[in-house]
């Protein structure tokens, strides 16, 4: 299965993802399909930078995204906010 998730590459102590589209039997730093965007967490406010048509199209073709990159979509707009209740 093919997911959406982060990859970091930031050093110690500041964090900085890339958000890539994989498979997820890959290492989480592995090989990668393509990457979509940028997550910047230690910025404030967060930075994120997203191809938004590439992600769409990915989810659109059954990518998965993970649990750590749901939250960073739905900031970033692409995934609709949780339900709460």
């Amino acid at each position: 299965m093919v997911r959406i998730r982060l990859r970091r590459v930031g050093a110690k102590g500041r964090p900085f993802y890339r958000i890539v589209v994989a498979d997820q039997h890959r290492a989480r730093d592995g090989s990668i399909i393509e990457q979509v965007g940028t997550y910047d967490p230690m910025q404030q406010p967060p930075v994120i930078k997203l191809d938004a048509e590439k992600v769409q199209r990915w989810l659109k073709h059954g990518a998965q995204p993970s649990e750590g990159v749901v939250p960073v979509l739905r900031l970033a707009g692409i995934l609709a906010p949780a339900k709460s209740g």
